[in-house]
């Protein structure tokens, strides 16, 4: 019988765990996923071709091609991108003088191979006088002593080691597109995390209900509260007089202020209004107590109830976030202070034990971080890019692109370097066993 409890014991604490792990991962990939959807969906309106959809960074998982977009899934969990065409230079490049073959379908080029022409079937070989790609979409070729030219479909792939790459035209390429147009598509993934933390603080609201009154909590030994027994689950009406309804903050500061004075409150047990008379004692910095704890009191949001909360909660925490860039700014903090993927995946699965209601108000959270963290005008993030579109806009024309690329090079190598610095002290806390 005890092998028996204990192998029931042991299976529900596995299946606890995977369901922690599977939480875990599930927040990541639903933040991440929504912020370079937002990217991607912007990119396809204003007609610009998306290469690739990755979610995270590093060597392919798992990889798989739906229409002009390459889908995958990478071994890093630290973010993730959408490659469009003309952000990079392209990879794969043809040039005069070499032996190409084509594969022609309906008059137009749909296919380019450059290597392994004598395994290519039902294919013209030549090789090339002239090429353009971009603009005028065609190819030259010298093709037995004649040459021969050749339209090219806006969508023709060219093959190389066993790769597919489909060429971009000038007009479905990133740079082509009005600065409007390219603003949206950067902004758009902050954008998308916002109405993501937005719809998750609702469903919060719903799931935890709105406060509706304070309750006393616990009650302190040899404290006023307990001589004038106060009881746990006592609703707080009234203290010296004010209504307190939810506001946490005027109760304290009432009976703060009232330090060796009588106050009345009026509490609310088992329905019957009730005068409870105590004096608040003194603490060592003068400040009045009673010995209570409180809590609040939930019920149902109503619909109006769950937006205009949602809305409170969005402007609270995204004033804590900016709080924390400000010491972080000023210098106002330690490296234990910082957490990266290592400390966010541990608190993500304490949270997740506690439950769907803590675990979605902490993705909501989460998922408002990483758009503000986006914005900021900090290289190689999404803000940065936006203020080297706004410089363009009011110049009239884009800055070079190679000193743009390589202001972000530098500041995505300096990202991933403070990254490394905080996942490594991450692990020292964790071998330590610190919190």
């Amino acid at each position: 019988m005890i092998i028996y409890v204990q192998a029931v014991t042991n299976r529900r604490l596995a299946m606890e765990m995977i369901r922690v792990i599977f939480m875990t991962v599930l927040v990541f990939f639903v933040i991440v996923t929504i912020h370079e959807w937002g990217h991607y969906y912007f990119a396809k309106r204003a007609g610009i071709l998306v290469r690739e959809f990755a979610i995270g960074f590093g060597p392919k998982l798992f990889s798989i091609k739906r229409g002009e977009t390459r889908f995958t899934l990478r071994l890093v969990p630290a973010g993730g991108f959408v490659r469009m065409a003309g952000e990079d230079p392209e990879i794969v490049d043809v040039t005069v003088g070499q032996t190409i073959a084509l594969r022609v379908k309906n008059n137009q080029v749909t296919r380019i191979y450059l290597d392994r022409l004598d395994e290519r079937s039902g294919v013209v070989r030549g090789e090339v006088t002239a090429i353009d790609l971009e603009k005028d979409l065609f190819v030259a070729l010298d093709v037995e002593g004649d040459t021969e030219r050749f339209s090219v479909h806006p969508a023709a792939l060219l093959i190389s080691r066993g790769k597919e790459t489909q060429i971009a035209p000038i007009d479905r390429q990133f740079g082509s597109k009005s600065v409007g147009a390219r603003a949206m598509s950067i902004f758009a993934g902050p954008l998308m995390n916002f109405v993501l933390a937005f719809v998750l603080f609702m469903a919060y609201i719903q799931l935890a209900g709105t406060p509706q009154g304070l309750l006393v909590d616990k009650v302190s030994k040899g404290m006023p509260a307990e001589q004038a027994q106060l009881q746990q689950g006592d609703l707080i009406d009234t203290v010296n007089g004010v209504k307190i309804g939810t506001n946490y903050d005027k109760m304290i500061d009432i009976i703060g202020a009232s330090a060796g004075k009588p106050i009345q409150l009026n509490i609310i047990r088992n329905g019957v209004l009730q005068p409870i008379k105590l004096t608040p004692v003194a603490d060592d910095q003068g400040v009045g107590k009673v010995g209570i704890t409180a809590a609040y009191q939930f019920r149902s949001a109503t619909v109006g109830e769950t937006i205009t909360g949602a809305a409170k909660l969005m402007k609270s925490m995204t004033v804590s976030i900016f709080e924390g860039f400000k010491k972080i700014i000023i210098g106002d903090f330690k490296l234990d202070d910082l957490g990266g993927p290592v400390r966010t995946a541990e608190m993500t699965s304490e949270i997740a034990r506690k439950g769907i209601t803590d675990l979605t108000s902490w993705t909501a959270l989460l998922s408002l971080y990483l758009g503000i963290f986006n914005l900021l005008p900090i290289p190689a993030l999404d803000g940065s890019r936006l203020i080297f579109l706004g410089l363009e806009a009011v110049r009239g024309r884009p800055v070079n692109p190679n000193r743009e690329s390589m202001v972000h090079f530098i500041g995505f190598a300096l990202i991933m370097l403070l990254m490394l610095v905080v996942t490594y002290n991450d692990i020292l806390r964790l071998v330590r066993g610190e919190p």
